[in-house]
């Protein structure tokens, strides 16, 4: 049976030295990521990504992100699997539940969760999800 979660979300992004002289030439961003959940998920995370382009015409990303807390009383870890394009400024997002990575009152979680930014750039999030 599907269920839904929804809230606000902070983040903060922190830029990571190149790993070498072809990230850097490549133009390959690396950078740790620290959330803090709210609403039906109360939770902390955190997270690695990778990412090239231009955030404000063409891009992608790729990030994995260690989530720890409580989904709607029960408590776990999971990890989140993010894959970001931008294409001439459309956007186009998938964030899952990465497979049997549920710990806990959370294993067998499954899922795919929306990210939204309001336009004054708040984050929250929507989240579609089952649990065995």
């Amino acid at each position: 049976m599907t269920q839904h979660a929804s809230g606000p979300f902070e983040a903060k992004l922190t830029p990571q030295k190149p790993d070498g002289e072809v990230e850097h030439a490549a133009n390959i961003s690396r950078m740790t990521s620290e959330k803090v959940y709210h609403g039906d998920l109360e939770a902390t995370s955190n997270g690695e990504m990778l990412a090239t382009g231009n955030p404000k015409t063409s891009a992608a990303y790729v990030a994995m992100e260690l989530v720890t807390g409580t989904l709607k009383g029960r408590k776990g870890n999971f990890v989140l699997q993010h894959t970001g394009t931008i294409t001439r400024g459309v956007a186009e997002l998938s964030v899952t539940v990465v497979p049997d990575s549920g710990t806990d009152d959370l294993k067998g979680l499954t899922g795919k969760m929306k990210v939204l930014i309001a336009p004054d750039g708040k984050h929250s999030y929507e989240f579609e999800y089952s649990l065995e």
